[in-house]
């Protein structure tokens, strides 16, 4: 069966499902595609083809389990995978090969999938460009000069270029949300828990969390059906609900399920956001209000969020990464430096700040939820920024101070600990995709992803995936951050 790399993944699952086509037959069209299209977006830099065929013919000769039923994924190069090359992106870890894969790829692997590459990061997931020094830049299939994203970049592209039909992410500062967006695919960061995570020696953090990537709303919960459940190694992970996040969202496109009140911001009021950017997000928010929603002005106050963020991330840089900056500093790229030094600097008084601020959001959004359904904004403040951009220095007058602040619209997202997903919802002149990204109550993942779906089909843009790689690869981002005081 010719070309299955254009399917989607919940069409390609019942193929498989049904025995219509073998788990070998589709590893193979996907490597092909891998091979014809990689060159230029440099999406999975790190592949196990002899890997992921042996994994297929045990499927083959034998019933594959579900609901993966021998689907090919690509994952995130910060979750290990046994025998496979992963380097987080860091020149330290360059040769690294685990001997042992995390909780979520044991069970993935456990319930049907077949790895086939490790997707491209930024070093150790910091920042919203895929680049680093050991694989190089991972660019988008929608225009080759512009960034995929970060930090999940290298599945976001692979996903629109079908090169696998879905892909794992990680989000701790939008990392799921962001290169959704730029590459015109679904990411969804499900509230924390939902996804085991580790072993890790931050067990009980819950601002980083792992999530699904797909093309379309539906084949993103088939990967998170896949990926959930308990795990006694995991402190905070919870058991998969009694009816699958895919039938959940099978039964609100049947029943054409609409939020009954949205609250809509632009910019949360902490960040310049581009027009055509909030242009694209008001008239997709347009056709929803034809459904019947209700669209009113969101107006919860986040003003003093972005320097809760600020902190409780440099928590974790600290805590993941003293040894590295004390021992191998001159390995470490200038952002991770001075994100990791701020965490050491931190005093008592900053971390108590921190951690009342986001006490207090969590309030101020339950608050906000007795009224509205969903809060919806930009995925990103901007479309897809040029390749050779570490990070957004400006915009519209505004001179963002730090790697970080430019995606703040995605970053005190998670201090909510609310599932948040992000959608296509429309494209620039230049042809660039845009994302809307919708949030709701705490532990209401089931119900996001199925608002989620109507809107998307509202919208209609999701069919349009795969594509071919359009332009011409740009370069890798300047040696230097914009903000010299950054430098190491």
């Amino acid at each position: 069966m010719a070309d299955l790399w254009r399917m989607t993944a919940s069409e390609a699952a019942g193929l498989l499902r049904r025995k219509e086509v073998s788990p070998l037959e589709f590893v193979e069209d996907c490597i092909a595609r891998i091979e014809a299209t990689d060159d230029g977006l440099n999406a999975m830099p790190t592949r196990c083809f002899d890997r992921a065929r042996d994994h297929a013919r045990r499927f083959d000769s034998g019933d594959a389990p579900g609901p993966l039923h021998g689907l090919p994924v690509a994952i995130k190069d910060l979750e290990d995978v046994a025998g496979v090359r992963t380097t987080y992106g860091s020149p330290i870890w360059a040769d690294h090969v685990p001997p042992a894969s995390d909780l979520m790829v044991t069970r993935l692997e456990s319930r049907g999938a077949v790895v086939v590459g490790k997707s491209n990061v930024p070093e150790f997931g910091a920042g919203g460009n895929s680049f680093n020094e050991v694989l190089g830049v991972t660019t988008n299939p929608w225009d080759m000069a512009f960034s995929a994203g970060g930090s999940s970049g290298g599945s976001a592209a692979a996903l629109a270029s079908g090169q696998v039909p879905l892909a794992t992410g990680s989000d701790l500062g939008g990392s799921l949300r962001i290169p959704a967006s730029f590459c015109g695919v679904t990411g969804f960061r499900p509230s924390p828990g939902v996804v085991a995570r580790g072993p890790a020696p931050d067990a009980f953090q819950n601002l980083s969390v792992s999530g699904p990537m797909g093309r379309n709303v539906a084949d993103t919960a088939l990967l998170l059906d896949a990926m959930s459940g308990v795990d006694e190694r995991d402190p905070l992970s919870r058991p998969a609900p009694p009816v699958s996040w895919r039938d959940q969202v099978r039964v609100a496109l049947d029943r054409g399920d609409i939020p009954r009140r949205i609250g809509y911001s632009p910019d949360l009021g902490i960040t310049p956001v581009a027009r055509n950017v909030d242009r694209l997000c008001r008239e997709a928010l347009d056709r929803l209000a034809a459904l019947g929603s209700d669209i009113a002005p969101a107006t919860v106050d986040f003003s003093d969020t972005p320097e809760a963020f600020h902190t409780l991330r440099a928590i974790g840089f600290a805590t993941a990464h003293e040894d590295d900056l004390l021992h191998r500093r001159g390995m470490l790229k200038p952002e991770n430096v001075w994100n990791i030094r701020k965490g050491l600097d931190l005093g008592i008084g900053d971390i108590i700040r921190a951690t009342r601020i986001r006490g207090a959001l969590y309030q101020k959004m339950m608050a906000f939820f007795e009224t509205f359904d969903l809060l919806a904004l930009p995925s990103t403040i901007v479309p897809a920024i040029a390749t050779h951009e570490r990070y957004l220095g400006e915009l519209e007058g505004h001179r963002f101070e730090n790697y970080v602040d430019w995606i703040m619209i995605t970053s005190v997202i998670t201090l909510t600990s609310s599932p948040a997903i992000s959608i296509p919802c429309g494209f620039t002149d230049d042809g660039l995709p845009v994302g809307l990204q919708l949030v709701g109550p705490s532990h209401s993942d089931g119900r996001v992803l199925g608002w989620a779906a109507v809107a998307e089909h509202a919208l209609g843009i999701a069919g349009g995936l795969p594509i071919d790689p359009r332009g011409t690869p740009g370069r890798y981002p300047d040696p230097e951050p914009i903000d010299g005081r950054h430098r190491a």
